[in-house]
């Protein structure tokens, strides 16, 4: 065999373990004639994946449509894409479930909240990744939480997404029986997360673990719910050994987030600003103008990561 021919293989071959495509964990999907994903009004028999959505690289989603559009257009701009007036349809305007947008290489996906919404999210975006021949992907949760032992508009990066019980583990009812998954995130991510942080240097920024929750009142230890069984001293402490465990904020969607994209082989990270430190109370009363300018630092943050990353900055 002539050497020119090796070395186009061995280039061919070298680039092909380059590539990190969607796994699927459903032998089951191979069999399928047409995927309908329902709450995104797509399926692979109406929709061309590839040609809408093959040049993703990076997904961001949260919990609200109206943020996840707001960060499209950020990032639109940022990116040099679009600019102040630009309109950014919704892809999944069929549905009243969750929205998307699209700019260039990054999708904006909103996942309602909790578990139950995010969890179905994410099955759909996943197959949608997959049939779209999508590969290098990486998906980060911009979102809000409740800190703990931290200034109110500090951002963490979840190294491990904890129980309740403070247990690094997601688990899942699956035919009457109790699985157990890892709720690791990518190490590197979180590093150069933290790395993009420090270099915009425009607010505190914390790696440490995030307790993900099932509920916002009784599941987080709050004391103004319909329902309380507790003192206040009996939450306290349970929020000192979560910060003495290592959490650093609460929400309620990163434990089923880190669990899927682990399953998938997608990297992943969850980047959350605090709106209150809980060892000083429960409501959050900070006024609005304040809130929205807390609430845009994920953004900022991941904006500056994926412009870095496209070799922007």
């Amino acid at each position: 065999m002539a050497p020119g021919v090796s070395n186009e293989k061995k280039s061919d071959d070298e680039q092909s373990s380059k590539e990190n495509f969607i796994h699927l964990s459903n032998p089951h999907l191979e069999k399928m004639k047409e995927d309908i994903l329902y709450h995104f009004a797509l399926g692979t028999g109406t929709h061309d994946f590839p040609a809408l959505f093959g040049d993703v690289k990076f997904v961001c989603v949260g919990g609200s449509p109206s943020r996840m559009k707001a960060f499209i257009a950020y990032i639109a701009e940022e990116l040099g894409l679009g600019g102040t007036g630009c309109d950014y349809p919704n892809i999944c305007a069929g549905t009243d479930r969750y929205a998307m947008y699209k700019v260039g290489p990054v999708l904006s996906v909103s996942h309602g909240m909790g578990i139950p919404s995010i969890s179905i999210m994410l099955h759909e975006l996943i197959k949608l990744l997959y049939h779209a021949k999508c590969s290098n992907i990486t998906i980060i949760r911009i979102g809000t939480s409740g800190g703990i032992g931290l200034e109110p508009g500090s951002v963490v990066i979840t190294r491990q997404s904890v129980d309740a019980t403070f247990k690094p583990q997601f688990e899942q009812v699956v035919l009457g029986k109790t699985v157990i998954r890892s709720t690791n995130l990518d190490e590197e991510l979180a590093r150069e997360l933290m790395q993009c942080s420090k270099e915009i240097n425009q607010f505190n920024t914390v790696i440490g673990n995030t307790m993900c929750t099932l509920d916002f009142y009784e599941g987080q230890g709050r004391l103004d719910g319909a329902i309380c069984s507790y003192s206040e001293e009996e939450k306290l402490q349970y929020l000192k050994e979560a910060y003495d465990s290592g959490v650093r904020n609460i929400e309620m969607e990163s434990s089923v987030f880190a669990a899927m994209c682990n399953l998938s082989g997608v990297k992943a990270a969850v980047v959350c600003v605090t709106l209150l430190n809980r060892f000083e109370g429960d409501q959050i009363s900070s006024p609005h103008d304040v809130l929205v300018e807390y609430q845009q630092r994920p953004q900022k943050l991941v904006g500056y990561f994926i412009k870095k990353s496209l070799g922007k900055v």
